[in-house]
C-alpha cells in the first residue's frame, strides 16, 4: 500500500480482477432451500442488495444475512450497491414475524441482521430491530443473534433501547479509515460517531454479547491509517473485526484504488490480532457476515467460554 501522502487524487479505476479474487457459482441442495424460504416469505439479503460476492457459498452453507427495514436505504454512500430512496416512515409490522419464520424454517445456530439507515424514522428503526431479535429468540431460542446496525443517527435513547435485550453480537462498521470517511460515507455518518455507538453498545453490554466492526480495504488507505483504525476500535472496545477488498459495484461507485493481495491481508490480520482483537478474518473477499459464527466462537473461547 502507497503512504496517505503519495496517493493520487482521484483515484483511477481498475477493471479487471485479479486472479485471487475467484468467486465459485452456487450449488448444492441448500442453495435453492434457502432462495425459496426467502422468496417465499418476501425478504430481503444483503447479500443480494449488496451484491456480495460470497453469496454462492454462504448460501449453498445454508446461511444468509438478512435485511431488516425494507431494501432501501435513506442513506447514499459512494461504495454501497443497496438503492437510495426515502420509505417516507413506512415500516412493514410483519416483517419481525416473517424473519423469526424464516430462521426457524433453516433451524440455523446462528443468525446475522442487517438493516437499511432509516433517517425517516425518529428511532432509525430500534424498535423493529429489538421486536425482531425478541420474536427469533421466541420460535428459536438456541439461535445465536449478530445484529449489524447503523448509527441510528447517534440517538443514544433508541441505541438503548435497542441494546435492553441485545442480541449476542453487536455489529456496525467502521467502513474505513479517518482520512476517507468524509469521502466515501453519506454526510450524516462519521468515523467519530461509528467509534461512538459502537462504545456505547460495549459499556452498555460489559461481560455480554462481543462487540464486531469491519473496514474495506484498497480505497486509498495506507497501512498506517488501518493500524490507526484498529487502534481506535480497540480503544471502543470491539472485540471482533473483518477485512476485505472493495469491489467497485457499478461505474457510478466509488473507483478501486487498489486490490490488496492476500499476503497483504495476512499482514494486516496480523498486525490487528497484535492489538488484541479476539478475533479477526481477513482477505480478498471477506464481509461482514462472513465466517460470523466462526469468528463469534472465537470470541467467546477467547473470553473463557462465556
Amino acid at each position: 500500500m502507497a503512504s496517505a501522502a503519495s496517493l493520487p487524487n482521484p483515484p483511477a479505476p481498475l477493471e479487471r480482477l485479479p486472479g485471487w479474487i475467484r468467486v465459485r457459482p452456487p450449488g448444492g441442495v441448500v442453495y435453492p432451500e434457502v432462495r425459496g424460504v426467502l422468496r417465499e416469505l418476501g425478504l430481503g439479503t444483503v447479500c443480494q442488495e449488496a451484491r456480495c460476492p460470497n453469496l454462492p457459498e454462504c448460501w449453498s452453507s445454508g446461511h444468509a444475512t438478512i435485511m431488516l427495514l425494507g431494501t432501501e436505504c435513506s442513506r447514499r454512500c459512494t461504495f454501497c450497491a443497496v438503492a437510495t430512496r426515502s420509505s417516507h416512515g413506512k415500516v412493514d409490522a410483519t416483517e419481525p414475524a416473517r424473519v423469526a419464520e424464516a430462521v426457524r424454517a433453516w433451524g440455523l445456530r446462528y443468525i446475522v441482521l442487517t438493516q437499511v439507515c432509516r433517517d425517516d424514522l425518529p428511532d432509525g428503526g430500534a424498535a423493529q430491530l429489538a421486536e425482531t431479535v425478541d420474536r427469533i429468540r421466541a420460535v428459536s431460542p438456541t439461535t445465536q443473534i449478530e445484529l449489524l446496525a447503523g448509527d441510528l443517527a447517534g440517538n443514544r435513547g433508541a441505541w438503548d433501547r435497542l441494546l435492553a435485550r441485545p442480541p449476542d453480537v453487536v455489529a456496525h462498521n467502521l467502513e474505513t479509515v479517518r482520512r476517507l470517511s468524509p469521502e466515501l460515507r453519506d454526510r450524516r455518518a462519521s468515523y467519530d460517531r461509528s467509534l461512538e455507538v459502537l462504545r456505547w453498545a460495549k459499556g452498555a453490554l460489559g461481560t455480554g454479547p462481543v462487540t464486531k466492526s469491519s473496514l474495506m480495504l484498497g480505497l486509498g488507505e495506507s497501512e498506517e491509517e488501518l493500524e490507526a483504525a484498529f487502534r481506535d476500535l480497540r480503544d471502543a472496545g470491539v472485540d471482533l473485526l473483518t477485512l476485505g477488498q472493495y469491489l467497485r459495484p457499478s461505474p457510478e461507485h466509488r473507483a478501486v484504488h487498489e486490490y490488496v493481495t492476500p499476503e497483504q491481508f495476512e499482514r494486516l490480520k496480523a498486525r490487528a490480532l497484535a492489538e488484541g482483537f479476539a478475533g479477526v478474518e481477513a482477505g480478498p473477499l471477506v464481509r461482514s457476515s462472513y465466517h460470523a459464527g466462526a469468528l463469534y466462537d472465537r470470541a467467546i473461547a477467547a473470553a473463557g467460554g462465556r
